[in-house]
């Protein structure tokens, strides 16, 4: 699933010279946390949210004790006093944006949102701004149908990267979660399609009922020898994560 599939495109936009009131406005009147903030060429320049307009109000106001207080041991982040002295939204915006392009896989924006600390990721096509895709669009995103999980994990999984017959196994999907039962050849046949269900977009668990009739994990091989087949497979990288 990619990151245009989940966005919103109907994006609600700010420029550096609107005010922080007529933000303030515009924010509740779209029922929205945070805008991108575009300049007059569409280039997106930095991103606004709630929680620059709060950083005026739960600080300190401003004094001329700041000297004193600097010369008392305390410290003020720049970042932090530019914001609670902004009255425009280019003052007071975090700047550079953050952005994600339109044609990655969703998971690609939650590793951005986790690794970064933020909550919305304005999204770009060929540098021009296309959508705006948050945290609660990953959640959505996430809790896939359990109808679509089941259908890529009988095509995609079992009939297209295994190559087994779907037919020859059981799944149900409830919530996310995935109880999967079949018989392989191998032990580690099992494993690999463990593993690639649990890739699969929306799936929140997966209980195994899968039997084998050989337990290759157990297998004495000459040092440096891999056994080809199901066995190797498992020793290689982890497999990228199952994306329409």
């Amino acid at each position: 699933m990619k990151i245009r599939d989940v966005m919103t495109t109907d994006v609600t936009t700010a420029s550096p010279e609107t005010s922080l009131r007529d933000l303030a406005l515009l924010l509740c009147e779209r029922q929205v946390s945070g805008a991108p903030v575009v300049d007059a060429t569409g280039t997106v320049v930095g991103v606004i949210s709630e929680a620059d307009l709060l950083a005026k109000q739960v600080s300190r106001p401003l004094s001329r004790r700041l000297p004193l207080e600097w010369i008392l041991g305390e410290r003020h982040d720049p970042d932090e006093l530019r914001k609670r002295a902004a009255t425009t939204v280019g003052q007071a915006m975090s700047s550079p944006a953050v952005t994600i392009e339109a044609n990655l896989p969703v998971r690609e924006a939650a590793n951005v949102m986790v690794d970064r600390g933020i909550n919305r990721l304005p999204v770009l096509d060929g540098g021009r701004l296309v959508g705006i895709i948050t945290r609660a669009d990953l959640v959505h995103a996430y809790l896939g149908s359990d109808e679509d999980i089941g259908r890529t994990i009988a095509d995609r999984v079992l009939r297209r990267t295994m190559w087994l017959d779907p037919d020859a196994f059981d799944v149900e999907v409830n919530e996310g979660i995935v109880h999967i039962a079949g018989h392989v050849d191998r032990r580690t046949t099992a494993g690999i399609v463990e593993r690639l269900v649990g890739l699969i977009d929306g799936v929140v668990e997966v209980r195994s009922g899968i039997g084998w009739d050989w337990d290759d994990t157990d297998v004495d091989l000459p040092a440096g020898q891999r056994e080809p087949g199901a066995a190797s497979l498992i020793a290689r990288d982890p497999p990228r994560p199952m994306h329409e």
